[in-house]
């Protein structure tokens, strides 16, 4: 797996070594760019991050922990396959976190606020017709967290956060395997239900925009897979 698979980030100054393998590994798998079954190693990630191994096993140990690596024995590693019970699991958990983080956000949202989402999703739909799927990932995200992060008092974040981690590497297999880059774009139902002060309409078009485009189309790989994997035994 060469290191061009694992996006740079910003090294703060304040960043350990161990942080720094930890949030750069992170990223990639968020992203998706490691896909689903890819093996890795030890050596292998500190090659490709130019660390030596001990940030890496600890970076590991935590992403272990989050369910977003999977540590197989004999110093072998691998990102999660995707199965359709735990895909619907995390579907439903977005779906209960990130409306309620909406409805907490609500009365926090302002003029200048849905400004600034609108030139994210402008953004965003430059992204789409240039097919960077990174940019669209990093955008998609900070559209969201913007949105969610208006309520001051917000802990749920990292609950998010953890589940994107978990769906990253199988949505983005869904976008390049099945070209689907060409989805509704809920974000403009969520501005428009934002300039209403409709906050049952922003939940609405959250929900959507998480069951429509790769969640469905990833609904689909996986039965198609299970379907295979029957006809062959």
């Amino acid at each position: 797996m060469p290191s061009s698979h694992l996006p740079e980030i910003p090294r703060l100054d304040a960043m350990t070594t161990q942080d720094y393998a930890y949030a750069r590994l992170r990223n990639a798998i968020m992203l998706g760019a490691i896909r689903p079954g890819t093996a890795l190693t030890f050596r292998g990630l500190a090659q490709d991050l130019d660390l030596s191994p001990t940030p890496i096993r600890e970076a590991v140990r935590r992403l272990s922990s989050e369910n977003a690596i999977e540590v197989l024995g004999n110093r072998r590693l691998m990102v999660p396959q995707m199965s359709a019970g735990r895909f619907e699991e995390l579907v439903q958990l977005r779906i209960v976190l990130e409306t309620h983080a909406a409805e907490r956000s609500f009365p926090y949202i302002s003029d200048m606020h849905i400004e600034m989402l609108r030139e994210l999703d402008d953004r965003m739909d430059a992204a789409i017709d240039a097919r960077d799927l990174d940019a669209l990932t990093w955008l998609n995200q900070d559209f969201h967290k913007l949105l969610y992060c208006l309520n001051p008092d917000q802990t749920v974040m990292p609950l998010i956060e953890s589940v994107w981690l978990q769906l990253g590497p199988f949505q983005r297999q869904v976008l390049e395997d099945l070209q689907v880059v060409t989805l509704v774009d809920r974000h403009k139902e969520m501005l428009a239900a934002m300039r209403a002060r409709d906050m049952l309409g922003i939940c609405a078009a959250i929900e959507s925009d998480i069951r429509d485009g790769s969640i469905r189309s990833g609904r689909m790989m996986l039965r198609e897979a299970q379907l295979a994997a029957q006809g062959a035994g």
